[in-house]
């Protein structure tokens, strides 16, 4: 529980959607998704990846440091937003702890290193530790010269919440003044597509907008994977915030299958009832949901969301539709949205979904779940 609000001083991400907040904002106003067409194992998969500009910048970062050309791509992504973030926060003391999450890691130089050992029969040197999960913090602090504490993990597609609520457990208990909370995940590799598309999950709709969030209606899965990082900076200080978060809340069900849920989504019951605390549910003008945009996926945390509300149903989108599921990065993203409908007062709907009025959000519940049924919810304001 949150013993105080926590505010947010800056937040910044690398996506489809763009970097800076003006070009994503104007991505999301726009009614086309940004996927396209990636060929990996002789099949077409729909994806949201970076445009040449986005790429130009990752370059640009590995230039920076000779050490850098060896790090996966995710682990770039980390550096390139923790820099941005930092700087935007407005924090001069280095003694700041920093928690970046992945629930894949470096995806793309392990399977390059597998690769070459089932061909050659031996790896390169660079191959460990860069293929560590653990290694995203630890070159986010190298970095940025920090000296305060550094933190990686994975809890699945809700790893990014999990850094968010790592960082403000330890802002609450006094070891930490400042936080750089973030995730990063470079998911679009032939063996991650191919997994993803065992599990019947992936998207094979032919037309632009393959991913149908909150459509409640679909007869098939339509998950779309899209590569992206973010970074929050933390603080209990309210100077300079752009935003603060007044709620936060967290479960984890018993589980039925390595991959689902409850029908009606307990673990989302009990994280939003938790993060809402005293809130009446009438302040809670939206939620942007984690819908996957799969069947199970989206329909278990509707009724989650139906059981919570009752007949006071916010507002509800996803930006899944537009950017895919990013994995780690998606609650942060989905934070993100939440403080640019803050902002600039203004909702931002998905085409699947037809809410039943057009309040100006003031109050906005985000959630994420992995595998297993770890759910975060986390209620922002301005």
């Amino acid at each position: 529980m949150l013993k105080q609000p926590v505010y947010i001083h800056s937040v910044t991400s690398i996506s489809a959607l763009g970097t800076t907040s003006e070009e994503i904002w104007n991505n999301y106003l726009h009614e086309n998704s940004l996927f396209n067409k990636l060929n990996a194992n002789s099949k077409n998969y729909w994806v949201a990846e970076f445009s040449k500009k986005e790429n130009q910048l990752l370059d640009e970062i590995i230039l920076s440091d000779t050490k850098y050309k060896h790090l996966d791509k995710s682990v770039v992504m980390a550096i390139l937003v923790a820099r941005t973030c930092f700087k935007n926060s407005g924090f001069t003391d280095k003694n700041i702890g920093i928690n970046f999450g992945s629930s894949r890691g470096a995806t793309i130089l392990f399977e390059k290193h597998h690769a070459d050992f089932i061909n050659d029969g031996m790896v390169s040197t660079f191959t460990s530790p860069s293929t560590t999960l653990g290694n995203i913090s630890s070159w986010v602090s190298h970095d940025l010269q920090s000296e305060g504490p550094e933190i990686s993990h994975s809890i699945t597609c809700s790893t990014g919440l999990h850094s968010l609520l790592n960082g403000i457990a330890w802002l609450q208990s006094g070891m930490s003044e400042t936080f750089l909370v973030g995730a990063s995940e470079a998911p679009l590799t032939p063996f991650t597509l191919s997994q993803l598309s065992a599990l019947k999950v992936y998207s094979t709709e032919e037309n632009v907008l393959a991913n149908r969030s909150l459509d409640f209606q679909k007869t098939s899965n339509t998950m779309v994977l899209g590569e992206a990082a973010a970074c929050l900076s933390l603080s209990l200080s309210s100077k300079n915030a752009i935003a603060k978060i007044i709620g936060i809340g967290y479960a984890t069900e018993v589980l039925s299958s390595s991959t689902s849920i409850s029908a009606d989504a307990k673990c989302f019951q009990k994280s939003m009832q938790m993060a809402i605390g005293s809130n009446d549910l009438k302040d809670i003008d939206a939620i942007v949901m984690h819908a996957p945009g799969t069947i199970q996926g989206d329909a278990t945390e509707f009724e989650a969301i139906k059981t919570v509300f009752g007949n006071h149903l916010p507002l509800l989108t996803s930006n899944k539709w537009k950017v895919g599921h990013t994995f780690a990065t998606s609650g942060l993203l989905s934070i993100e949205l939440a403080i640019l409908m803050l902002q600039k007062q203004h909702f931002v709907a998905t085409p699947f979904y037809k809410n039943s009025n057009s309040n100006i959000p003031n109050k906005i519940l985000v959630n994420a779940v992995g595998f297993g049924g770890n759910a975060v919810s986390v209620l922002v304001e301005l």
